[in-house]
């Protein structure tokens, strides 16, 4: 008999994404269906996309539900998630695609979310040196936030190889506004969002020390803006070179091996329509003519890479599964 996944927050975006991709994943049958406020609502209310469960209402949050699971994704808002995975059973597993857990300074915590920190748990980027290993020995994964994904990506292996200055990053990204959430918000209707661009959190975006954190930097100075689609992030990370070396070859070297992580043919800069719908990041590198400085782009899906794609490759590396199970390299086009 399979294994089970539950999934705790289905009737979000993220959660959604969840639900799509185990309802394709080889190895996983989908147990427990849970929603806070939704509970009692057919799940195609919220996600018509998915006719596989027309038959199907979203299920309270409950410890019991969760716990018939071998593994269980909490899609749940930051700070709430810590006092449902502290009533979870050690044997069963557990990504959480909040922030909860994924800072290991309390007072970080404190500082950009508020509230009590919940502890800190394996944190679930695979590609950065030596995750992979940590994330396969554990059973609490947290996973990444989507900006800190992109940003992080770019940036990590230069730092690590010495080229990128730690101290002197600078990052202006763009996201969809599947990233913000489903709740309904006045700056994110139809009306104000079509035909505009609008930076938002400026200089305190909670991203910041988890990229610190994940990248090895040192200070960050963050803009992100909102974009008028659906999903998706572009991200421009620049540092101040530290040597000579090839950023290209750091990158490429760095990747090789990574089915998710593409460099991409020199010439070719990445574009978020190009990633929708997979679990895949591109990147592109080049000096800045005039400043000299090292310019890294990244596109990926936020939904995607940046959540529920990589929560489910976390997922895999947990129960021993091949790790690309469930998950598209390629994008959807047009």
């Amino acid at each position: 008999m399979g294994m089970t996944a539950a999934v705790a927050g289905a009737s979000g975006y993220a959660g959604g994404e969840l639900l799509r991709l185990l309802l394709g994943h080889p190895d996983l049958s989908l147990g427990a269906v849970c929603a806070g406020s939704s509970a009692g609502t057919p799940v195609t209310d919220l996600h018509p996309h998915l006719p596989q469960l027309a038959d199907r209402v979203f299920a309270a949050t409950t410890v019991a539900a969760l716990s018939e699971a071998d593994v269980v994704f909490l899609a749940l808002p930051h700070g709430e998630s810590g006092s449902l995975a502290a009533q979870l059973p050690p044997s069963v597993k557990v990504v959480d695609l909040g922030a909860d857990h994924r800072l290991r300074s309390a007072a970080d915590w404190e500082r950009w979310y508020g509230g009590r920190h919940a502890g800190t748990w394996t944190y679930g980027l695979p590609e950065l040196p030596g995750a992979r290993a940590e994330i396969a020995a554990s059973t609490r994964v947290a996973n990444t936030g989507c900006y800190a994904a992109a940003i992080t990506l770019a940036l990590a292996p230069l730092v690590a190889a010495g080229l990128a200055d730690p101290s002197d990053v600078v990052v202006v990204a763009s996201s969809g506004t599947s990233g913000a959430g489903r709740g309904l918000k006045g700056h994110l209707l139809g009306t104000e969002v079509m035909g505009d661009l609008s930076p938002y959190k400026v200089g305190s975006h909670q991203h910041v020390p988890e990229v610190k954190q994940a990248a090895g930097a040192t200070s960050l100075s963050f803009t992100p803006v909102l974009a008028p689609m659906p999903r998706g992030i572009l991200a421009t990370v620049t540092a101040r070179p530290l040597t000579d070396g090839d950023p290209r070859d750091a990158l490429a070297a760095a990747y090789a091996d990574e089915p998710f992580v593409h460099v991409l043919p020199e010439g070719r800069w990445p574009h978020t329509a190009a990633t929708y719908g997979s679990n895949s990041c591109h990147l592109q590198v080049t000096l800045d003519q005039d400043s000299g400085r090292l310019l890294v782009v990244s596109a990926l899906d936020n939904l995607g890479k940046g959540a529920a794609g990589q929560a489910v490759q976390n997922a895999n590396l947990l129960l021993g599964l091949p790790e690309q199970a469930g998950l598209s390299v390629s994008g959807v086009a047009p």
